[in-house]
């Protein structure tokens, strides 16, 4: 079954691999797409490219995406650039505009907030900045406030420099043209949008393309991987896990074996102290132990989801080119892979209820939906601020409803079908605890706060990762 999972998400990958290599002819059309525009400090956060006063075409068309790339906020459009395969412009106009006022304060809040575009011209993306600040008062930069001696210059030629090799194109590249920019700070809102292209043959093969972009990019990372801390961290944690074991196995191996071998009538010889006082507690049912069971099958269910998905990193089936791929292959393995936390919620639900699993349904139910349910609060939460501000990065009720059909279709009847299979599994198998469990609990006293749960798991959680 994972064989087979496996060969079918890598035949995905390829075939969408496959599907994006474009092959050109001389003088034929190659289509440039606007993506989105944003500040260079915060990448998550993207707007429609067309919501600067660009020069649009009179309908706005819209590349058709998959679910991956609709997931990571691209929205391609189509725009007023003539490029054709191989063929040189040396300077072109795109448009003139007059600016009014509400558009020349579009333009000055967006270079005065360092935005970027993003192009994309056969698959390949295109970066570069809407404008630059000059300023000499310094109190307007920390401010981050308009100043009558702040200038704000819009670029306004765009020189597009593509390599090719054959019929392929390779590489491209954006630059502005420092010596033809407006500003927008005087009275002067004419502006003359132009562009120019040039074509320059390479040697580098087209499945090399995307190398350049898998070393180098524009934008800056939303985190650092500090991979000495990790395996710092990581070896801490192991270390201090055999440590413990190795220290219960020892002091508690013969204790265990003598509290099993004990009847209730019959008195301890010593004083119990410490853990030994609710030995007779601790195998206990929780109260709620079908959550119990929920959360151990989700887990397992996420523990596969991230070793798929580690599985397809090693074999760079999330290369740059390759838009949303991790996105879509998230996706998609949860929906596959509901049938692990079925099994595992089910059996440990119907060993533990000791026959009495009337109920397990309804823990199949709750296995369910225990992680999409907090998940899909929280998207619609941001999703709602996105649409708010006009983000680009909110998901069309479209590709909402398809995530939703995946989950109905795909998802829940996988969870019912791993915890039938389950369940019977369990037959027979009831759990046996080590040592005996007290028919009456035993009274816990209160503790201090800082022994309380929520203090100890954050206390857990900054020992280990402090490092």
């Amino acid at each position: 079954m994972h064989r087979l999972l496996l060969r079918a998400l890598v035949l995905g990958c390829a075939l969408c691999s496959a599907a994006a290599q474009g092959s050109y002819e001389k003088g034929s059309d190659v289509t440039l797409y606007a993506n989105k525009v944003g500040p260079f400090a915060n990448p998550n956060e993207v707007y429609a490219f067309y919501s600067l006063p660009y020069c649009k075409p009179n309908e706005i068309e819209v590349k058709r995406e998959d679910l991956g790339p609709l997931l990571k906020g691209d929205r391609p459009t189509k725009t007023l650039y003539s490029i054709k395969f191989r063929e040189d412009v040396p300077w072109k106009s795109l448009c003139k505009l007059t600016l009014d006022s509400a558009q020349t304060k579009l333009f000055q809040q967006a270079i005065l907030d360092d935005y970027y575009f993003e192009m994309m011209l056969d698959e390949l993306p295109i970066w570069g900045y809407v404008g630059e600040l000059e300023s000499k008062s310094i109190s307007s930069m920390i401010s981050r406030d308009f100043d009558n001696s702040t200038h704000y210059y819009l670029f306004t030629h765009l020189d597009f420099s593509i390599a090719y090799n054959g019929q392929n194109i390779i590489e491209v590249n954006v630059s502005m043209d420092p010596l033809q920019r407006v500003d927008l700070s005087t009275s002067n809102r004419k502006v003359d949008f132009s562009y120019s292209v040039h074509w320059i043959a390479t040697d580098v093969p087209y499945k090399e393309r995307m190398n350049r972009y898998a070393q180098y990019s524009f934008l800056p990372q939303s985190f650092e991987i500090h991979w000495l801390s990790i395996i710092n961290s990581f070896v801490l944690v192991l270390l201090l896990t055999g440590f413990l074991a190795i220290i219960l196995m020892r002091v508690l191996k013969n204790d265990f074996s003598r509290y099993t071998r004990a009847t209730e009538d019959l008195e301890d010889d010593e004083e119990e102290t410490g853990w030994k006082l609710v030995h007779g507690d601790v195998f206990r049912l929780p109260p709620c132990f079908s959550i119990f069971c929920a959360c151990v099958g989700t887990g397992a269910q996420l523990f596969t989801l991230v070793f798929f998905i580690l599985v397809l990193a090693v074999m760079n089936m999330f290369y740059p080119g390759n838009r949303g791929a991790m996105y879509t292959a998230a996706i998609v393995l949860y929906a596959l892979t509901a049938g692990t936390a079925g099994f595992v919620s089910a059996h440990i639900y119907c060993r533990l209820s000791a026959g009495e699993s009337a109920r397990w349904a309804w823990n199949l139910v709750l296995t369910a939906t225990l992680f999409p349910a907090p998940v899909f609060v929280m998207f619609c939460f941001l999703n709602t601020v996105a649409i708010m501000y006009n983000s680009q990065a909110a998901l069309p009720f479209g590709t909402i409803l398809v995530i939703m059909v995946i989950w109905a279709l795909v998802t829940l009847p996988l969870t019912v079908i791993g915890g039938i299979v389950g369940r019977n599994m369990a037959k027979g198998k009831d759990f046996e605890t080590p040592c005996r469990t007290n028919k009456i609990p035993r009274e816990v006293p209160p503790v201090p706060w800082y022994r309380q749960g929520p203090c100890q798991v954050f206390m857990a959680g900054v020992f280990s990762f402090s490092a």
